[in-house]
């Protein structure tokens, strides 16, 4: 029985050598995968800063951008501003120009005053036809013509769809020669017919 229980424990000290390497390569294996998962970790953690990096960089960009666009913005305020003072300058020489060309225009009309003509202020005789519409007194030229003009006003014998043409009613007919409507510039020859 000895001899037995020797050739047992012999028989068992290799399986305790088996379990116990498949103890230590059971180890092995767990700091490998610890090893594994650390070098993830480590290169997560390197991705994780690499990504940090890439966006503080964008921000950066970012921010050097907004500084141009501030910078042209700046540019283009200063561009306006000389722009402006140009213009302003500008505005000031002709401000000046003018009046200087305005006090040369008093000057020059003080000197000499504009007179009418001597004809058209000549008192004027009226036919009958004329005399009904303005008036019966000798008038010059220029106060018949007021007068007709405050006749069609006041009569509304001025054409609404063309403001040139007049329209005659009985005492104009007579005196623009039987016509219904009549120009401004023929209503002048019309009349100066009537007037001696």
């Amino acid at each position: 029985m000895a001899a037995k229980k020797k050739t047992a424990k012999k028989k068992a000290a290799p399986k305790k050598k088996a379990a116990a390497k498949k103890k230590v390569t059971k180890k092995a294996a767990a700091k490998k995968t610890t090893r594994k998962a650390a070098t993830k970790k480590k290169t997560t953690r390197k991705a994780a800063t690499k990504k940090k990096t890439t966006r503080k960089a964008a921000t950066k960009k970012k921010t050097t951008r907004k500084a141009a666009t501030k910078k042209k913005t700046t540019r283009k305020a200063a561009t306006k501003k000389k722009t402006t003072r140009k213009a302003a300058a500008k505005k000031t020489t002709r401000k000046a120009a003018t009046k200087r060309k305005v006090t040369k225009k008093k000057v020059a009309k003080k000197k000499a005053k504009r007179k009418p003509n001597a004809a058209f202020m000549r008192p004027m005789t009226l036919s009958e036809s004329l005399g009904a519409v303005v008036g019966n007194k000798a008038i010059p030229r220029t106060e018949v013509t007021k007068k007709l003009w405050l006749y069609i006003k006041k009569h509304k014998l001025q054409d609404s769809v063309n403001r040139r043409m007049i329209n005659a009613d009985d005492k104009l007919k007579k005196i623009f020669g039987g016509k219904k409507k009549v120009s401004m510039f023929e209503m002048t020859k019309l009349v100066s017919k009537h007037m001696s």
